[in-house]
């Protein structure tokens, strides 16, 4: 049975890090791409990173370009993402999710088969 748990997010000033870990179980993180989004009260769920399976391509939305690192643990089957002067604006429930194999655009949340059940970051001014 497949799992996703997020953990790291919390309250933190502006101009902060944090790191975020999404351990995953019931399949192997190298064999998937796999992507991080976040959520803001009373926005849609937009995607934030991407990590590509096959030649570990990583993709960014441009916001966080830059300030924003998505990685990869196979040893220990997790899923990084190391976040950097980080903005009120980045306040947000964050979550890691499973992409789908086959084509299909990463920033897509319908490519997503399984997510986790997000962890709240929140960046105060």
């Amino acid at each position: 049975q497949v799992h996703l748990v997020e953990s790291g997010g919390g309250l933190v000033q502006a101009g902060g890090s944090l790191r975020l870990s999404c351990a995953a179980s019931g399949f192997t993180v190298s064999i998937y791409s796999m992507g991080w989004f976040r959520q803001a009260p009373g926005k849609e769920r937009e995607f934030v990173a991407a990590k590509w399976w096959s030649d570990s391509s990583t993709y960014y939305v441009d916001s966080v370009k830059g300030r924003f690192t998505i990685s990869r643990d196979n040893a220990k089957n997790t899923v990084f993402l190391q976040m950097n002067s980080l903005k009120p604006e980045d306040t947000a429930v964050y979550y890691c999710a499973r992409k789908m194999k086959g084509s299909g655009a990463y920033e897509d949340l319908k490519r997503y088969d399984y997510w986790g059940q997000g962890t709240q970051v929140t960046v105060s001014s």
